[in-house]
């Protein structure tokens, strides 16, 4: 029933622009974010460095796609990283709470 979402932007200010319309759209009842992390990755058959941000969305699995496609519409990236995963447990008085804030 419950899911986090694990996506990375191109820093501090995407991640605080993407995060703020998940929870405004009640997509999301609670997103964090890691402001700067290093990512070492393929892209066009080299490897690249970049300093990047981290949005852990909070969510509900019945939003995860819609999730998706917003943060896809939102992103600077042409194939930004956006990962499901579900939550299989862990304090109820919180997973209440979270499914009060979101749609």
């Amino acid at each position: 029933m419950f899911a986090m979402v694990y996506i990375t932007t191109s820093g501090l200010e995407e991640s605080e622009r993407i995060g703020k319309i998940l929870v405004k759209e009640r997509l999301a009842g609670c997103v964090n974010i890691i402001p700067s992390i290093k990512s070492f990755y393929w892209w066009d058959n080299k490897i690249e460095e970049d300093e990047e941000s981290i949005l852990i969305v909070k969510t509900i699995e019945e939003n995860v796609k819609e999730i998706i496609k917003m943060v896809k519409a939102l992103h600077s990236y042409e194939n930004p990283c956006i990962i499901h995963i579900p939550i299989k447990g862990g304090s109820e008085d919180y997973l209440k709470w979270l499914l009060g804030e979101i749609r």
